[in-house]
């Protein structure tokens, strides 16, 4: 979004950080790719956008971190050196907007933002619910983010929505975990017939004025919308549902975000990754618009 560089950032509201890693997939690999084919489509993305008011960089302090340094040949190495960057990050600066790479690492981010703000409440846009037990040898593959967090306590499950739910699952019983926990799930049909609207309504009625995560799995939009992922689900929103829905998080209170499991190797004509910058600038303007009386206050 032609933010300025700067890979040691104090005093920001939001640093926008790469995550160049696909150790965790379970199918398609090539989402390691995903932070550099998003900010090569970035460019396009400028101004204000229609009906926004003054431009979102106006009204919040925003660079671009670059690339966390991670080895794409450990998962535990991968994850805890994930968790240490966004923590030092958090050290210094109030937010982040972690571009992925797959989903493991939202682990790291959701560990991070629990050393600053404790347990979070969640909201979670994907095709799956990510909470699966480890696999094949595989203990931070990108099925088990979310079962993780529950089992740290690093999220409040009962003020978790997860949304856009469908698709192949491993098990028939494999959204028991989720629901047993009191995770708010809301599957692609359903989300279908409330319409973003209602859904809004219960988002934020369940997750209240609580520090929120919000995580954007680029599969939840339907394969034809976002094909360049590495496990694509058809059945799902549109983009245009999507990005309206995610209007609510400027009536939330987010203290980070991330958009993953972009992967340019499947993508035609580079839409997912403008897709993925775009669902990036919507979560900016949200943020700047949930934190705008006090930014104000500080000017």
């Amino acid at each position: 979004m032609r933010l300025p560089h700067d890979p040691a950032p104090r005093g920001m509201d939001v640093v926008v950080i790469g995550a160049p890693y696909d150790g965790g997939t379970s199918y398609r690999p090539g989402a390691r790719f995903g932070p550099q084919q998003i900010r090569c489509e970035s460019g396009l993305v400028h101004g204000t956008g229609i009906d926004r008011g003054p431009g979102v960089f106006d009204l919040i302090k925003v660079v671009d971190g670059g690339d966390m340094n991670l080895t794409p040949f450990n998962q535990h190495l991968a994850v805890k050196a994930a968790q240490d960057h966004l923590s030092s990050l958090l050290a210094d600066n109030a937010s982040f907007l972690m571009l992925g790479g797959d989903h493991s690492l939202t682990l790291s981010a959701l560990r991070a933002v629990h050393g600053r703000y404790g347990p979070v409440a969640v909201l979670h846009l994907d095709a799956h619910s990510d909470t699966n037990p480890a696999m094949i040898g595989g203990e931070f593959h990108h099925g088990t983010p979310f079962r993780h967090a529950i089992e740290e306590g690093l999220v409040q499950a009962d003020a978790m929505v997860q949304l856009g739910i469908r698709g192949h699952n491993p098990k028939p019983d494999s959204l028991d975990y989720a629901r047993g926990h009191g995770v708010r799930i809301v599957t692609s049909d359903e989300f279908a017939d409330l319409g973003v609207r209602n859904t809004a309504d219960l988002i934020k009625e369940r997750l209240g004025d609580r520090p929120v995560y919000v995580s954007v799995d680029i599969d939840v939009f339907d394969p034809a919308f976002a094909p360049g992922t590495g496990t694509p689900a058809p059945g799902g929103p549109t983009s245009r549902e999507v990005l309206a829905l995610l209007r609510t998080v400027g009536e939330l209170n987010p203290v980070g975000c991330d958009v993953m499991e972009v992967s340019p190797v499947y993508d035609h004509a580079g839409i997912t990754s403008l897709l993925a910058t775009e669902v990036g600038a919507e979560l900016l303007y949200q943020y700047a618009r949930a934190h705008r009386a006090e930014k104000e206050e500080e000017r």
